[in-house]
């Protein structure tokens, strides 16, 4: 008997064993694939890059020689524009395979195939959102303009070229540990990816704050508290700017319109959407301004910081094209970065792209209402493959402003029909930003750039420009609607038609200047124009980083590469230098009742305002900052973040200009409230979080408080960075967060020979197992700069250079 239970149990544990080894268990792979000495992730700490060698790929149609650097940089050179984006596709994939697939998954609402249920609402939201059918447009587009569908087809077929070299054991780590594999790279996937990122800069808005505040409030309120055009912007294109256009015509409405309920449904943002900090910085000064006499130029993209990273860096040469700088791993040609003659950067243009219309709908919600007449709704079925469970079938509407991502079965009132809300976005139009691309790849003057960006429509972005030849210049550039004044600041009238994009603006009417007296050009996500242009581009704008660039560009002379360096890096801090005087003349440090209080008041008082990483003072005004704010809005507006504050700069304004002011008032409370109080009650709040957070207060140095950290992109713990040393902040030129920063720094002097340098906070290999995934970290962390090789022919020779490949599609 006893031999029985020991075969028995032996059978068992052989069972447990081939189910643990081929099963993958929650967040757990399949241990016997993972561990696998032969398959598993021993094997992709193995090489980190192939013996210079030759190797025969079919699809090109000629010879491409792949020159790599100590950066692990790759500088392609081919005979031909097809085998150059062939070949520009499978060195993308060597490095970011995962990246670019994985993606695609989070874009389409397709995370389900991978994580099962736990991810299926946001799937559900993408889908609802219509992002896959705006990619499925764009992709199309792609494919109907003979120049980019040969750009898109060579791309793709160089991925594919890449991954049929692969087998199970030489996938990425991360297809490994979550258990799932590659698929082939296709058009639509480009197009996916394209349209995430256009969401990421443009789609999420306040359309319903700001109504819920129109109605809490009214319209003298709210012209007073959130001004469209506060008085002292700094805008990109100068104030008084003549407009040489007659605008297009515009059928506006009398009166805005009050939606009937405030309580309408809109899908919830991610929190990686609440905390984004979006923001970037770019300028370009003329030769004038410069001590070579040349134009210089400078583009800091700010995005939220991800390992592998957001870019990829390489040059791209071929008979026509002779490009260097940052490519989005999955699409073609360089997004920023320069040629021999030309040298471009971009910023978010945050004008609103995005509105939210209500809408009257019928009984079945086959109909809604709009200009006098019952139009149907289109229903598009989208099917969500759930790993471990099959299908889920989601059947979206679509109006002519676009869908309704809130669908009625998850909106009843009471028996009530509910007030749907259809989203209008300008990605889910398509528009071929590939083109643009490609040809800002190849322009050589100020007129080839503008056709360029001609073809550009979402995002829309501050296109910076310099050139060889002297001129500099700057668009706030892409496909905005033509509005009238205030529309599309709150939530539309879906049935009455003067509320509906009306048109376009046309593009030689988008803001735009070009070398202008000041002798500089500069943006960071502020207003586009003062008032007196003639469209409405609302949205909520940057105030402080704007002001600071203008401020050292207008002080500086005879200006060098490194002077850009330093001021990329910049931590000066505005906001506070404009508050903070003020509110110490407010705080008592005797009546706080807190043992560092006086420690804690004169680090304040000895502050330069600059948001250095090992300074305390800086997380002593920002946690100061966050109690004060809310104290002053939380009752009248409610609880952050689902609702809208007025701006830092108007609080600011309110607590310097107007201390008496009924908004220091709690309404919530019998007594009356003043700003001195709040400001008391407030420092002491946040002396007691630093104690709490910290230990004591003077531990929280900036550094820690602000815990800047670059996750993983699948979130995989081990894989990423946490609590950089780095400063910097919301308000500063170099504008990080706890999740975001400069993706890329790029700094560009023009003239007879182009130079550049740049550098981004990862490293080339997405191979977490590589000494390339994070090599340019410590570098980025400390502010400086690698010098970019801008290689003129394959033969070139330089100590830099470590090896090369060499693809042919011929046999030898």
């Amino acid at each position: 008997m006893q031999r029985y239970v020991k075969l028995f149990l032996a059978t068992l544990a052989t069972v447990v064993l081939v189910v643990l080894g081929d099963t993958k268990l929650g967040e757990i792979p399949p241990l016997g694939k993972f561990f696998s000495p032969c398959h598993g992730f021993w094997q992709n700490g193995l090489t980190d890059q192939r013996t210079p060698t030759r190797f025969i790929l079919g699809g090109l149609n000629g010879k491409v020689k792949v020159v790599w650097d100590e950066r692990m940089v790759p500088h392609i050179f081919a005979e031909n524009d097809h085998d150059l984006y062939f070949a520009q596709g499978y060195v993308t994939a060597y490095h970011r395979l995962w990246q670019m697939d994985f993606q695609t998954y989070v874009a389409a609402g397709r995370l389900s195939e991978i994580f099962g249920r736990r991810t299926l609402d946001f799937d559900i939201r993408q889908r609802r959102l219509g992002m896959f059918e705006a990619a499925k447009r764009a992709g199309e587009l792609f494919l109907s303009a003979p120049h980019s569908r040969k750009i898109c087809e060579a791309y793709s077929a160089g991925v594919n070229a890449y991954l049929s070299t692969l087998s199970p054991k030489d996938y990425p780590l991360e297809y490994k540990i979550l258990d799932y594999t590659p698929e082939p790279w296709t058009t639509l996937k480009s197009a996916i990816l394209l349209k995430y990122m256009a969401w990421r800069l443009s789609g999420p808005n306040h359309d319903l704050q700001m109504t819920q505040n129109l109605k809490k409030v009214g319209d003298e309120t709210m012209a007073n508290l959130f001004p469209p055009y506060p008085a002292d912007i700094e805008p990109v294109i100068p104030k008084n700017t003549a407009w040489d256009f007659t605008p297009l015509p515009l059928d506006k409405p009398d009166d805005l319109f009050m939606p009937k309920r405030l309580d309408l449904e809109m899908p919830v943002p991610t929190p990686q959407e609440l905390n984004y900090m979006e923001g970037s910085n770019n300028w370009a000064v003329a030769g004038s301004k410069t001590a070579s006499g040349h134009p210089l130029l400078s583009n800091d993209p700010h995005l939220m910081l991800t390992l592998p990273s957001v870019w990829y860096e390489m040059q791209l040469v071929s008979p026509h094209v002779n490009v260097y700088g940052v490519t989005l791993p999955g699409a073609p040609c360089v997004i920023v970065g320069f040629n021999g003659k030309i040298a471009w950067g971009v910023t978010n243009a945050t004008s609103d792209v995005a509105d939210w219309y209500e809408l009257e709908c019928n009984a079945d919600y086959s109909e809604y209402r709009h200009d006098g007449q019952w139009k149907k709704m289109r229903r598009v079925v989208e099917e969500i493959v759930v790993r471990g469970e099959g299908k889920h079938v989601e059947t979206v509407l679509y109006t002519h402003h676009g869908p309704v991502p809130v669908m009625p079965e998850d909106n009843r009132w009471r028996g009530r029909l509910p007030q749907l809300a259809a989203f209008r976005w300008a990605g889910h139009d398509a528009g071929n930003e590939l083109i643009a691309f490609c040809n800002l790849n190849r322009a050589d003057n100020y007129d080839a750039y503008v056709e360029a960006i001609s073809h550009y429509a979402c995002p829309a972005q501050n296109f910076v420009f310099a050139d060889a030849s002297g001129d500099i210049a700057i668009w706030h550039n892409g496909r905005l609607p033509a509005k009238w004044y205030q529309q599309g600041r709150f939530i539309a009238d879906g049935s009455d038609a003067r509320y509906d994009w009306q048109a376009w603006i046309p593009q030689a009417q988008n803001p735009h200047v070009k070398n202008p007296a000041c002798g500089f050009v500069s943006s960071a996500n502020q207003h586009a124009t003062d008032k007196s242009y003639p469209y409405f581009l609302n949205a909520v704008y940057e105030s402080y980083r704007n002001v600071r660039i203008n401020e050292r560009l207008r002080a500086m002379e005879k200006i060098s590469p490194d002077d850009f360096r330093v001021l990329q890096n910049d931590s000066k801090d505005l906001h506070a230098a404009s508050l903070l005087p003020t509110l110490l003349r407010l705080v008592s440090a005797d009546k706080l009742k807190h043992p560092a209080a006086g420690e804690a008041v004169r680090l304040l008082q000895e502050w330069d305002f600059c948001r250095d990483a090992g300074k305390v003072a800086p997380a002593i005004f920002s946690e100061w900052w966050k109690w004060l704010y809310r104290a002053i809005w939380e009752d009248d507006f409610g609880f952050l973040p689902f609702t809208l504050y007025p701006s830092r700069r108007r609080t600011v304004e309110l607590i310097v200009q107007e201390p008496a002011s009924k908004w220091f008032d709690d309404t919530r409370t019998p007594q009356l409230e003043t700003l001195p109080e709040l400001v008391q009650q407030s420092l002491a709040k946040a002396l007691a979080r630093l104690d709490r957070k910290f230990g004591r207060v003077t531990h929280a140095t900036w550094a820690r408080y602000q815990g800047t950290s670059i996750a993983h992109l699948a979130r995989i713990p081990g894989l990423d960075h946490k609590n950089l040393f780095v400063g910097g902040g919301a308000s500063c030129v170099n504008a990080t967060s706890d999740n975001s920063g400069p993706s890329w720094r790029m700094i560009v002097t023009l003239g007879p020979q182009v130079k550049a340098w740049g550098i981004y906070p990862g490293g080339q290999s997405g191979n977490p197992g590589s000494k390339y995934y994070d090599n340019f970290l410590t570098t980025w962390c400390r502010g400086e700069l690698a010098e970019l090789l801008y290689l003129r022919t394959p033969e070139e020779q330089h100590p830099r250079l470590l090896t090369a490949w060499q693809l042919t599609g011929e046999k030898p």
